[in-house]
């Protein structure tokens, strides 16, 4: 038989502290909530979804390099999108499809929150969508995945 998809579900810097951190922003649903509500979409899409957050670049420059021997990607960077040019790189380097998400709209905020250094490297963002933006990531990667791409 053979194995389900596996994709990482990787939040990057500060996203530890979703539910506490300027719930006017980011709304008050935990990391913990989200990770739990990917998880079991996943299992009603036929994926398995594998959960890891870091504040650290290197990490998760490590977590998309092991990320090759997987499926896909749905990764919300956090403020490194707009900065992390090994993050990009990193992206850039596997073959494995990812999804940027970003629980706000970036260009409704702070100028220097309006490019990302990641975006030309993804196979997709959404962006302003909440939490549920998660969700819609996850799809899209299940079908990348159907589609062999």
């Amino acid at each position: 038989m053979a194995s389900r998809p596996t994709v990482l579900l990787l939040n990057g810097p500060n996203l530890n502290l979703l539910g506490l951190r300027d719930p006017a922003q980011y709304g008050t649903t935990t990391l913990a909530e989200i990770e739990k509500r990917v998880v079991s979409l996943g299992a009603e899409l036929g994926v398995d979804v594998v959960c890891a957050q870091s504040n650290h670049e290197g990490e998760l420059i490590d977590r998309i390099h092991a990320a090759r021997e997987l499926d896909g990607i749905v990764f919300n960077p956090g403020a490194y999108a707009h900065t992390s040019v090994a993050l990009r790189d990193a992206i850039d380097a596997v073959p494995t499809p990812c999804v940027e998400v970003h629980i706000s709209n970036i260009y409704a905020r702070e100028p220097f929150r309006h490019t990302s250094m990641t975006a030309p490297v993804v196979n997709g963002i959404i962006g302003g969508c909440g939490v549920h933006g998660y969700e819609l990531a996850l799809r899209h990667i299940v079908w990348l995945i159907t589609q062999g791409r």
